[in-house]
């Protein structure tokens, strides 16, 4: 297998992250949540104003294989987990696990003392494997439709002097 390379979001790539967005929602969340819990969810990548404050606002870390978006974190306010995708053909090769890396050191460097994040069904099992525990389970509303996901937290060690791995 090639070597997944690791590069900054810029608002260039809007339009694959979005698709990458939506694909994985339809073809790994569907496993979890209905198909009308699914279209709902996946209609938000229309939101634009959203994805640019995202890209220009958050700190965005994106996973490539020949140049080709697999997978993406975003951190917002160097502590909450905001997006956190891989592509469904990348799902179980590590891509994750080298993503919550890079974005558990960018919060050390941040000196923030605890990572969060609002977390799908899915995503669960990935989080706790990364050392998160379940604060509460939520109802989400969206569009009328309700949402199961779980509001999770990793307590950190701040380093303000810790690189972001080369990056």
């Amino acid at each position: 297998m090639e070597k997944i390379t690791f590069r900054f979001g810029t608002l260039h790539d809007i339009v694959s992250l979005q698709e990458l967005f939506v694909d994985t929602i339809k073809r790994i969340c569907i496993q979890d949540y209905s198909a009308e819990q699914v279209a709902v969810w996946s209609s938000s990548s229309e939101n634009m104003q959203r994805w640019t404050q995202v890209l220009t606002e958050q700190y965005v870390l994106i996973a490539a294989l020949n140049n080709s978006i697999v997978g993406f974190c975003t951190l917002a306010e160097g502590r909450y987990i905001d997006l956190f995708f891989v592509h469904k053909d990348y799902q179980g090769q590590k891509i994750a696990s080298q993503l919550y890396q890079y974005i558990e050191a960018e919060a050390r460097r941040q000196n923030t003392d605890r990572l969060t994040a609002d977390v799908s069904k899915t995503a669960k099992p990935f989080f706790i494997k990364m050392g998160f525990t379940t604060v509460k389970e939520q109802e989400v509303i969206l569009k009328n439709v309700p949402f199961i996901n779980y509001k999770m937290v990793k307590m950190i060690r701040p380093n303000q002097n810790s690189a972001c791995f080369g990056l």
